[in-house]
């Protein structure tokens, strides 16, 4: 009964399946691990966002980029939960306490200054995410972890690239490292 309450827990996209874990006095995580964990609280964040996005956002782009994101984003959030899963590598169950803050910062704003700080929210994340998924293709053991982060890079890509056109459009483009 409770393995059918992880896997009803999993197909929500808030699954715990058995595996390592980050949290912990000091154990450190093999790269698959926190690959899958930093992936998965930051694929959470972008449905979250771009849910936000569509209901707070003022302009037309910031709306139609929030529902792109969340469209990918849960796409590859379920592609990853589903590989994890076979991978018996935990997933966390909610956002880190990074994301969770971005998200509740962005969840106080409303039009025109939602759309600035979401733009610039975007472009970081993105940026991070890139860094996240080309490290993964170098240092992931797995193959199918590291095929995940190949095929799913083009993506993340188009997204940076989409983010940057965007903070351009309504002022939020400070944030480019």
């Amino acid at each position: 009964m409770k393995r059918l309450g992880l896997l009803a827990v999993a197909a929500a996209m808030c699954a715990c399946v058995a595996g390592t874990s980050l949290a912990g006095g000091g154990v450190k995580a093999d790269p698959d691990t926190k690959f899958v964990m930093k992936a998965a609280s930051s694929g959470m964040a972008e449905v979250q966002l771009g849910k936000l996005a569509q209901q707070r956002g003022a302009s037309a782009a910031v709306k139609k980029f929030g529902e792109h994101m969340v469209m990918d984003h849960t796409k590859a959030n379920n592609e990853l939960m589903a590989l994890a899963g076979k991978k018996s590598l935990k997933v966390p169950a909610a956002m880190d306490a990074k994301h969770k803050a971005t998200v509740d910062k962005l969840a106080a704003l409303d039009g025109p200054a939602f759309d600035k700080a979401y733009a610039q929210e975007m472009l970081k994340d993105h940026q991070e995410a890139v860094k996240l998924f080309e490290n993964a293709g170098a240092k992931c053991q797995d193959r199918d972890l590291k095929a995940f982060a190949m095929k799913t890079l083009p993506v993340l890509q188009e997204h940076l690239a989409e983010a940057k056109k965007l903070a351009s459009t309504v002022g939020g483009g400070g944030s480019s490292r």
